[in-house]
């Protein structure tokens, strides 16, 4: 008499007659080997494509850095007269540029303005921007596009204004103004307002402002908690503010044209009159190293505070 088949021994007998492999569950290595060998197949690796993506990578920082590379590498050609290929290389232009006075003068000068407007602007931008984005009011959005409204007036522009309004302003009040130290390095402070009112704006809108008011409900006064609390969480922003507004203080041409007087002469004043009767790589001995004072500024501002995070 036969034994029953039950089924379990049915589907044995058929994985053990049938071919190898039929109807057999794989196991947990032979799945993920296969596994593994399909996303193989779906992934063709193509190290050509990452080579190319990181040549046009390159590419595009070499065209970006191309004219201040030219720019250094023309501060150390021998010839006067500028022709290619030069015949030499010299320092003998960075001596020169350090023995003129007006260079000299012009960069001392600039550093100082520089410096007074980016803390001026700083202070008083600050202030506004919390005003602004803070305490809304009636009238803050024209507020704040006035006060972003230098960014899109040319240089020139802005610099015959400020001189119109300065001739105005000593007629009624009659006292100079035009030529002064205090007119110029107050027109540089109005120059650098809007980079700190765009900056601190954009990073105080991003903050949340419970941590402020967890630090009132705990017992903090206001000013207590703005500069314990707020001004710690707004230090990128304002470093990136203080950085831009040197640049553009130090930097600048157009505004500083018509307002500076006899003996305060900037430095991209000085290079605009050697110029006017000179051409040979002196002013690309002062222009590298302008490029190699800025950027020492933006390395060292960039150690400690991470300027990709706010710009």
């Amino acid at each position: 008499m036969a034994a029953p088949v039950t089924q379990g021994g049915a589907l044995g007998g058929q994985t053990a007659g049938g071919p190898p492999g039929f109807d057999r569950k794989p196991g947990p290595d032979q799945a993920q080997t296969h596994t593994s060998a399909h996303s193989r197949r779906g992934r063709t690796p193509l190290p050509w494509l990452r080579w190319l993506h990181l040549g046009f990578v390159a590419l595009i920082y070499l065209f970006m850095l191309s004219p201040l590379l030219f720019v250094v590498w023309l501060s150390f050609f021998k010839d006067a007269i500028l022709y290619f290929p030069p015949s030499g290389y010299t320092l003998s232009w960075y001596v020169k540029a350090w023995d003129n006075a007006a260079f000299a003068n012009g960069f001392l000068f600039s550093l100082q303005v520089a410096l007074i407007a980016a803390l001026g602007g700083v202070a008083l931008g600050v202030l506004a921007a919390l005003g602004i984005i803070r305490h809304r009011f009636r009238g803050s959005q024209a507020v704040n596009t006035l006060l972003l409204s230098p960014l899109l007036v040319p240089g020139i522009v802005a610099g015959v204004a400020i001189y119109l309004f300065y001739l105005r302003a000593e007629n009624t009040l009659d006292m100079d103004i035009v030529g002064t130290y205090g007119g110029l390095v107050l027109a540089h402070v109005c120059l650098t307002i809007p980079w700190t009112v765009r900056l601190v704006s954009a990073s105080m809108s991003g903050l949340d402002p419970s941590i402020e008011e967890a630090a009132r409900n705990l017992g903090a006064s206001g000013r207590v908690a703005f500069f314990r609390i707020t001004l710690p969480m707004l230090r990128p922003a304002i470093v990136a503010a203080a950085l831009f507004s040197f640049i553009v203080s130090f930097e600048n041409l157009e505004l500083s044209l018509s307002l500076v007087g006899p003996g305060r002469t900037t430095l991209p004043i000085a290079i605009m009159q050697y110029l006017e009767f000179n051409l040979d790589p002196t002013i690309a001995a002062v222009s590298s190293v302008q490029i190699l004072l800025l950027g020492i500024v933006m390395l060292v501002t960039d150690r400690y505070v991470k300027l990709s995070q706010v710009v």
